[in-house]
């Protein structure tokens, strides 16, 4: 029973939600409204569960893993602050409360420096990708270098003629196949939603 009452509490509320969108009456946008501000509360009641496994995570790598014991340490030590400076404001008020300096000074550019990062690991993964070993890269350089060109001050009439051109890709070519992937996204997702209502796929209850 411990499986089969999920299963069909899932399929009730996939089949109804599924009636709902081709039911337009008041009551079936009301009913979708209430089922979202219910995603919302399991949201919020399942964000303590998250800080629970974070912070049991990351105590047991502390004590068993002496190279990350630093940085865990700091991932504790932060919580902690954060915490702290978000439930005694009147603690740390003054010009700017230390929340708000731990995010601007702290995070932000923790994560300028991240993104950064990730610009040098994408220019080295185009600069692989560009090389013209095959015609298909060959065709991927030479449409990467005139987009590119749409960048640099050309004079008349190589500016207009680029801008045409690059235009024509992003509206054709690139639309096509950016259709093409969200059409395989939208199939893929609707498979998998159709698995998980008939009680195929049901890794959302553990275990295989």
């Amino acid at each position: 029973m411990k499986r089969q009452l999920p299963i069909i509490l899932v399929f009730i509320c996939g089949i109804t939600m599924v009636i709902q969108f081709f039911v337009p009456h008041e009551y079936s946008e009301d009913l979708f409204q209430y089922a979202n501000d219910f995603v919302i509360v399991i949201g919020i009641l399942a964000l303590p569960v998250g800080i629970y496994s974070l912070m049991t995570q990351t105590v047991r790598k502390a004590r068993r893993e002496p190279k990350e014991r630093l940085y865990s340490l700091a991932t504790i030590a932060g919580f902690l602050v954060m915490i702290i400076a978000g439930s005694r404001r009147e603690w740390f008020t003054g010009a700017t409360s230390l929340s708000s300096n731990m995010f601007n000074y702290v995070l932000v550019p923790a994560q300028a420096t991240l993104f950064s990062m990730l610009a040098f690991y994408i220019a080295s993964a185009a600069y692989r990708a560009f090389r013209a070993r095959t015609l298909l890269a060959a065709l991927l350089l030479l449409t990467a270098f005139v987009v590119m060109l749409r960048m640099i001050p050309l004079p008349e009439p190589l500016s207009t003629w680029n801008n045409d051109v690059v235009r024509w890709i992003l509206e054709v070519p690139n639309m096509a196949a950016k259709r093409a992937i969200i059409i395989g996204v939208g199939l893929g997702a609707v498979t998998y939603s159709i698995k998980i209502v008939l009680g195929i796929e049901r890794s959302y209850m553990g275990g295989d």
